[in-house]
């Protein structure tokens, strides 16, 4: 399997807060990036990991940092030169706890899986890259803005928010990083820290 970690946002919601990127906000000593991809190596330890992300900052040993040919829209984080078969889309901005990512790991489908709860999508696993290329591209024609979950819509024909087929809940304390005010709670909240 092959891991792309999204990490070329633009961070408008971030609004620079801690002076850098929210990918490379640190928890217990690692970035966002370096925990994900440590934990990657943990438990998949024989699988390729690239970042999207046009800054050398987001540079993490075990990974390939891959800059994007098109980052114009929001739903170009699903980098399309990227899109195979056998690829898992991961957002960068994400704290994932072990329990989730071997979840995403191990959990396996025909076309495209979904994972998040009602709320918020945290990866996207790619069994046919010629799907996810076709429902990607339909987003773009409809919401350039669109977002993980206008893919799903757009894959499923259900409702926006709307959870049905080829959709994984995780419920555990996985948690992204959008505005300063999750950072914050997140790090206040010590039960959430391994």
């Amino acid at each position: 399997m092959r891991y792309i970690i999204m990490a070329d946002g633009r961070g408008k919601r971030w609004k620079n807060f801690t002076g850098q990127s929210k990918h490379l906000i640190k928890i217990k000593h690692e970035t966002l990036l370096e925990r994900l991809v440590r934990q990657l190596r943990t438990f998949d330890e024989d699988c390729d990991i690239l970042i999207t992300a046009k800054d050398e900052c987001h540079e993490v040993k075990g990974a390939i940092r891959h800059r994007p040919l098109n980052n114009k829209d929001e739903i170009d984080r699903f980098t399309a030169e990227l899109i195979n078969d056998q690829v898992c889309f991961l957002y960068g901005d994400t704290y994932y706890t072990d329990d989730a990512l071997v979840g995403i790991i191990k959990t396996v489908g025909t076309k495209l899986l979904f994972f998040g709860d009602e709320k918020r999508i945290i990866a996207v696993k790619v069994f046919d890259g010629s799907c996810m290329k076709k429902h990607v591209e339909a987003v773009k024609r409809v919401n350039p803005n669109g977002k993980g979950w206008h893919l799903y819509q757009a894959y499923t024909g259900l409702e926006l928010y709307e959870i049905g087929h080829d959709f994984v809940v995780v419920e555990d304390k996985t948690q992204d990083f959008n505005t300063p005010e999750d950072y914050l709670g997140f790090i206040n909240e010590k039960s959430v820290l391994e």
